[in-house]
């Protein structure tokens, strides 16, 4: 092949720029096309993860207790914040630049004429890696959706749906129902379904059925419940009892991890895991900025909460942490979210509001954030109680924010990945 690039970034660079327009590009048939040329299949039991909020922490929880049990597992989980190797983990680890440079390459010598987008791309080249890498399970976590997502070209020995809510509305629809529909779509006859929302849509339910998927719903095939020392789960055939919480903080992490847990019951046979593997897998988990609590003072929160739903589950969060004498918030969103319903849940906890614009055409600007926080000011509200500020960007907010917390407040840092990913590099440059 003349001319390709030979260094990962060179090779970003280039999808990149292939595909300055299109963003998303709904449809599976050009994928399907360079996956069949490229002759994609996997070796092992594969578990794929969708949902509005919660797949990257059930992705993770699966990842960890596999691992404790001993399994090799691969795992493709999005976005990144700092390197792009984050998104292809192997036994724990994040693949190499080389390995990474490869996957690159034989995707772009299978592809001929077939024009990708840079997530199409990037999946097949990331699943093909894994895919020939001697792994025991594959965990792959959907994009956007789940029908029409690039991932879902491969069918899942176990699909697992962790939450539906609103969010990416022009693409999914704006009801439940509609978006049920869509996370349904990776669902396949006769393999495990599994769906850890409480209030599942009817529209999933029916597609399950109508497939012929072995449907597992909370509280019907699995359920959990738990006190303030210790948690249990009870499956179709498994009980797990005297489980300590996960590591991953928040109100939502017992549905995540109990969704991760019928799915390892589903594969019983195929990967059993003895009880103890459970209770390290879930103590060790890690996921950067997942309600993520960084040590020292001030306290420094990092959650990429960017849709009602997670905004909610944020504000119960903080609500639960206890007394600080001021919240500060660093927050930049997406221009296409649901603003309004994100930032109402966190009024009651937010204090002074650091608002950045971010790195994406798709940024809301910051001045206009600002503008509709300000109609927020409570009543006689003095300056030292309450203020909304612009800034360029994510790092300048953050700097701003710590310049003004004491020892004893709190800064929240939330409303997308890149807003998060922004206050991660800047902390990473003043270490070194």
């Amino acid at each position: 092949m003349p001319n390709l690039p030979t260094t990962l970034p060179d090779w970003l660079a280039l999808l990149e720029s292939r595909h300055a327009e299109v963003h998303i590009d709904m449809g599976l048939d050009r994928v399907r096309t360079v996956k069949e040329r490229m002759g994609l299949a996997f070796r092992c039991p594969v578990i794929m993860v969708a949902g509005t909020n919660g797949k990257g922490s059930t992705c993770a929880m699966l990842e960890s207790i596999l691992l404790q049990a001993g399994y090799r597992v691969g795992l493709y989980i999005k976005p990144h914040f700092l390197d792009f190797n984050e998104r292809a983990r192997i036994n724990g680890d994040m693949a190499s630049d080389a390995a990474l440079v490869e996957a690159f390459d034989f995707v772009e010598a299978h592809r001929g004429e077939v024009d990708l987008t840079y997530f199409e791309f990037t999946t097949l080249a990331i699943m093909h890696l894994l895919s020939k890498t001697d792994l025991d399970v594959a965990i792959l976590e959907v994009g956007l959706g789940g029908r029409l997502d690039a991932v879902n070209v491969v069918d899942a020995d176990v699909a697992v749906v962790t939450s539906i809510d609103i969010d990416h509305t022009a693409y999914l629809g704006d009801t439940r129902e509609a978006i049920g529909f869509e996370k349904a779509g990776i669902f396949r006859a006769g393999r495990a379904a599994i769906c850890g929302d409480p209030v599942p849509p009817q529209s999933l339910i029916e597609h399950a059925g109508k497939i012929g998927a072995d449907l597992w719903l909370l509280g019907r095939d699995f359920n959990y419940q738990g006190d303030k020392q210790q948690w249990s789960f009870a499956g179709r055939s498994t009980r797990r009892n005297s489980l300590a919480y996960p590591a991953l903080r928040g109100a939502n992490q017992l549905l995540n991890a109990s969704a991760a847990l019928a799915a390892l019951e589903a594969l019983r046979m195929q990967l059993p895991v003895g009880a103890q593997e459970v209770r390290a897998g879930l103590a060790l988990v890690e996921l950067p900025g997942r309600f993520q609590v960084l040590p020292g003072r001030p306290t420094v929160i990092l959650d990429v909460a960017h849709n009602p739903h997670a905004a909610a589950a944020l504000a119960q969060n903080l609500g639960n942490m206890g007394f600080y004498r001021y919240t500060y918030a660093v927050f930049g969103i997406m221009q296409d979210k649901d603003i309004d319903a994100v930032i109402n849940p966190l009024l009651e906890q937010v204090d002074h509001w650091c608002v950045a614009n971010l790195d994406s055409p798709r940024s809301a600007q910051a001045a206009e954030l600002v503008a509709r926080l300000s109609a927020h000011r409570p009543a006689g509200a003095k300056p030292e109680d309450f203020s909304a500020i612009a800034f360029a960007n994510p790092a300048e907010a953050y700097a701003n924010a710590l310049s003004r917390a004491g020892e004893n407040d709190r800064i929240v840092v939330f409303g997308s990945f890149y807003t998060v990913a922004g206050v991660m590099a800047a902390r990473k440059s003043s270490l070194h």
